[in-house]
């Protein structure tokens, strides 16, 4: 794109927003004779040459993924195909990602994408995998080569923040915490019951909260404890996180307080996990003096301008006493 055609986008885009902004505006109304919703004699044409989707911004995403080296990164270090009639590894990657971007939510919506016109020009691409290339694609996985796919898009995810950021984070904030993800199929490998009746998997998420970029994903069965093998997962994310940042601070709940590890990450890291109240723990909180103790006053969100709403009175309460 030249730089004049980015003025001009520029000067349509701020003239519409400013006419939104005109339209929208707090006006006194009149009582007003007819409903503001109107018929208009609106036209349909058919362009010859123009194409429009409705994830125009998926052509930005995909020439970002390809500056910033993953499509490469990918090729060179995950093997799944033996020969490349006609997709590479790279493609099927992108091809399940980009559905899930533009509101797909299962394999079979790649369909979509793959009639659209618009959608395969906006991504450069002739054609792309139907969902059932894509379905056997990610039947070649092993959990090895899962690894190695976090790995290249973290070898990337490092690259984009060395070049990107002019300093270190001055904390990072890994949050590790285990997850529900349900599911209505009735032959998936793996699934399980979990604690609260949900049939599915139990991811396992390790993520940076200051971007809030996943590192770390482990599928796991549902009925898996949150810390079950987080302990590695953990250890790689420190050592991906360390080198951008001036210090690293890992947060948890009580199932991550995983004592047998404190005095290795204590070395390099600060954490502050939940701890369930044992009598020991309990016991020494309460030697404590009251001059160790102080209450955390926690800042609003946001300031308050208008008035508070009066709550309605609970009817449901009443409706029990009720019924006795």
């Amino acid at each position: 794109m030249s730089k004049k055609s980015e003025r001009q986008y520029s000067r349509i885009l701020k003239r519409r927003k400013q006419e939104i902004r005109r339209r929208l505006k707090r006006k006194q109304w009149e009582d007003q004779e007819s409903p503001m919703f109107k018929g208009r004699n609106i036209h349909y044409e058919v362009a010859e040459k123009g194409r429009a989707i409705n994830c125009g911004g998926i052509g930005v995403i995909h020439q970002m993924v390809q500056r910033c080296g993953l499509v490469e990164e990918i090729n060179a270090k995950l093997r799944l195909l033996k020969v490349h009639v006609p997709y590479h590894e790279s493609d099927h990657v992108l091809n399940i990602a980009y559905n899930i971007l533009v509101g797909g939510m299962r394999m079979e919506d790649i369909e979509l994408n793959r009639s659209n016109e618009g959608y395969l020009n906006a991504v450069g691409a002739q054609r792309i995998p139907d969902p059932t290339t894509a379905g056997d694609f990610t039947r070649r996985f092993t959990p090895e080569d899962i690894g190695k796919l976090m790995e290249c898009i973290n070898t990337v995810r490092s690259r984009v923040w060395k070049e990107g950021r002019k300093e270190k984070l001055k904390e990072a904030l890994l949050d590790v915490d285990g997850t529900i993800a349900g599911t209505y199929g009735e032959c998936k490998r793996g699934m399980n019951l979990s604690h609260k009746g949900i049939w599915g998997y139990a991811p396992l998420i390790v993520s940076l909260a200051n971007t809030k970029e996943v590192l770390y994903l482990e599928n796991r069965p549902g009925n898996v404890a949150s810390h079950e093998g987080s302990v590695k997962w953990i250890d790689r994310a420190i050592e991906l996180v360390k080198p951008h940042a001036e210090g690293i601070c890992m947060r948890g709940d009580t199932d991550f307080s995983l004592t047998g590890n404190f005095d290795r990450w204590s070395e390099s890291v600060n954490f502050v996990f939940g701890m369930d109240a044992r009598g020991v723990l309990v016991k020494c909180a309460e030697e404590l003096p009251k001059e160790a103790w102080k209450v955390r006053v926690r800042k609003p969100k946001y300031t308050v301008k208008t008035q508070q709403r009066q709550k309605p009175e609970k009817r449901k309460e009443e409706v029990v006493k009720e019924k006795g």
